[in-house]
């Protein structure tokens, strides 16, 4: 199995891609087991573009120049048509919590996830349909390779479920017609942006482009 850096902090992403990986026969290797250690300042400044392409490069390339590995990270988010597409790339980050991580940071960006909806739906938008978003990006010494992966629902009311991470208890798939919080990871990992970005970034290698 050939080793590549599965550049990500995430632990929920961490759960997510170490399968898909292993089953397409990659070893993925974690930036703590890399011996990288976090500089939150410098890493939280990769993700400044305005495209989830653009950031997802940006990482791939940062930790693989720090690593020497074939490196793959992503971007993503949730853009809400209600919303003009935000959250968007700020998706973990839209609350400016600084001080909050993991769970707490969820809750804070759910929050206001759903302010905004209400905002939006006395202002006559009422639509609550959103979309997941990710790009995947591939780094090593000879290339570089980008993919997208999207996957269409809505935001609920009220969280239903306790799986995934992020704004998945609220997001209803229109693939599973289920909450993202109430399926497990592998079922997930099939409909999923994620899934999809990172399988089609997979399937790309495996052809040799």
């Amino acid at each position: 199995m050939s080793r590549v850096l599965l550049a990500t902090r995430s632990a929920g992403k961490l759960r997510e891609l170490g399968p898909m990986l292993r089953a397409h026969g990659w070893a993925p290797l974690d930036l703590t087991a890399a011996g990288i250690a976090e500089d939150a300042a410098v890493e939280d400044a990769l993700e400044q573009a305005d495209t989830f392409e653009a950031n997802a490069l940006a990482k791939a390339r940062y930790f693989h120049q720090r690593s020497g590995l074939p490196t793959i990270a992503d971007d993503s988010g949730l853009s809400c048509d209600a919303l003009d597409g935000a959250p968007g790339v700020r998706s973990k980050r839209w609350s400016e919590r600084a001080d909050l991580t993991g769970l707490a940071l969820d809750d804070a960006n759910n929050a206001l996830l759903q302010q905004a909806l209400a905002a939006a739906a006395r202002a006559g938008r009422t639509s609550r349909a959103a979309r997941y978003v990710c790009a995947a990006a591939y780094v090593d010494e000879a290339r570089e390779l980008v993919m997208r992966g999207e996957t269409a629902g809505r935001i609920l009311e009220v969280a239903d479920g306790a799986e995934g991470f992020g704004y998945d208890p609220y997001f209803f798939s229109d693939d599973l017609q289920r909450p993202f919080g109430r399926v497990m990871r592998e079922e997930k990992g099939r409909v999923s942006h994620r899934g999809r970005a990172v399988t089609a970034l997979l399937e790309q290698l495996e052809r040799g482009s």
